[in-house]
């Protein structure tokens, strides 16, 4: 079962923030990691903020995964734990000590 995508960007970006999220294939979040992170080969999310209220996210079931087993998680629980990771990016955090303890926050919301 998904999660509640839309509960949890309501908690971490707001009821006003207006959020897509695309799933994507290999090949193309590879075309868009090389051309917005300069680096050539496929990755599980990226996120996208287009304005102060809006941002995109998108993820690559595939990649999922192949990196849900290094994280030692099953599929729908490393799905909700992306789709945490790529909401606090688009709250504007960069990856570090800070983003890792406001991620544990929403991750111990939602039982992840």
């Amino acid at each position: 079962m998904y999660p509640d995508f839309q509960k949890i960007k309501k908690t971490i970006l707001g009821e006003k923030y207006d959020l897509s999220l695309v799933f994507v294939s290999a090949k193309k979040i590879q075309e868009l990691n090389k051309i917005y992170r300069n680096i050539n080969k496929p990755t599980d999310i990226l996120s996208f903020p287009l304005s102060n209220t809006s941002g995109e996210i998108l993820i690559c079931k595939t990649e999922t995964r192949k990196m849900m087993k290094e994280f030692g998680r099953k599929f729908d629980n490393f799905l909700t734990f992306l789709f945490i990771h790529g909401c606090v990016h688009l709250k504007g955090f960069d990856h570090g000590a800070k983003m890792e303890k406001v991620e544990e926050k929403f991750r111990k919301n939602f039982g992840i």
